[in-house]
């Protein structure tokens, strides 16, 4: 892989690295100074480190009008895109879908409308969730579609750990991976008070608890629909459930900090600084966030709305919501999560080495 991307961070780096003001800021930093110079491999590690929370940008002497004129979070943020969409099988897809935010709205209708002929799903119906479609109906539409785009993703990844020199996975590597992921220290801005994300100078966590909402948030779902699996299946018991049963505690839960926490990231987005980011990229960024946002908002009034006329509608939105995450899930921003805790556990070899 090369590109004019990976030359001016290359350049960029070299600065950098002979400064190190920024020296403990977060992982890439820490990364950067084992090297004297810089290769693809290492620059790409780099870049899926950084989780541009741009405090780098804001303590630096460099920056324009200065002649070096760096910008470290836009060019690492440039090869960080380039990294998903060249590892990925399909880029011209990704650069599609991650440069328009319409193509998600344009999936999320098709996918409306064909659950709505093909599906036999009414838009005005008081029926509950499965007297308008059955679980086996579900399994069949949802499993090639998730299952898909994972394998799609698997590959992207397999291909990147390579580029990176990636070598066999020890537990500490995982669990490190996994710590650093869980609590976000790499999103503290070096320095504890969080990034400088929406406020230029002043350091905010806002950007921190807005990401830890939203990931926790989506896991919880995530465990709603695999323990309900698991009681159909392995014990018999079918939905619908009752509100104090384990799946619904996990799903409303997990519906709640999804919608709170992707709507502070569209407001969080909406006060960033184009310059700071992959600015031909951003529409991409809007339209994966909007998706999650839907995803959750409609499963909750899926929930709320249950025996009423909007009943049918509310599902439509939800599983077409759902079916565009899915078909869309390596060529959105969601790739970036899989690819950073991947760094994370290549850092956490090249650390011990």
């Amino acid at each position: 892989m090369h590109s004019t991307a990976l030359d001016e961070a290359n350049r960029q780096l070299a600065i950098c690295n002979a400064c190190r003001y920024c020296e403990g800021f977060c992982a890439s930093f820490q990364a950067m100074t084992r090297y004297r110079s810089f290769d693809a491999e290492n620059i790409i590690h780099m870049a899926n480190l950084c989780h541009n929370c741009q405090a780098c940008f804001h303590s630096c002497q460099y920056t324009c009008p200065h002649e070096f004129d760096l910008n470290l979070p836009k060019v690492l943020a440039d090869v960080r895109v380039e990294s998903w969409e060249d590892h990925v099988p399909g880029s011209v897809v990704a650069r599609i879908i991650q440069s328009n935010a319409w193509m998600l709205v344009l999936l999320t209708c098709l996918a409306s409308i064909l659950f709505g002929v093909v599906g036999n799903i009414p838009w005005v119906s008081s029926e509950t969730f499965y007297a308008l479609i059955s679980h086996e109906r579900l399994v069949l539409v949802f499993t090639p579609l998730f299952l898909g785009p994972l394998a799609i993703l698997g590959l992207g990844l397999y291909r990147y750990w390579g580029t990176v020199g990636g070598v066999r996975l020890r537990w500490s590597d995982l669990s490190a991976a996994f710590r650093a992921a869980g609590t976000m220290k790499n999103l503290d801005g070096g320095v504890g008070q969080g990034c400088n994300y929406e406020n230029n100078d002043r350091y905010s966590k806002l950007r921190k608890w807005a990401h830890h909402a939203t990931m926790y948030g989506f896991l919880l779902c995530f465990a709603s629909t695999s323990v309900a699996t698991i009681m159909h299946y392995g014990f018999g018991l079918e939905a619908p459930y009752s509100l104090f049963s384990l799946p619904k505690l996990l799903g409303v839960t997990g519906g709640v900090l999804l919608t709170l926490g992707t709507t502070k990231l569209l407001y969080l987005k909406t006060r960033s600084d184009p310059k700071l980011g992959v600015s031909d990229r951003r529409s991409g960024e809007y339209g994966f966030v909007l998706i999650l946002w839907l995803v959750s908002t409609s499963g909750l009034f899926l929930y709320w709305l249950g025996g009423t006329a909007f009943a049918g509608a509310m599902l439509n939105i939800h599983l077409a919501s759902i079916a565009a995450f899915f078909v869309t899930l390596p060529y959105t921003k969601m790739a970036h999560g899989f690819f950073r805790l991947a760094a994370l556990m290549r850092e956490a070899q090249l650390a011990k080495a």
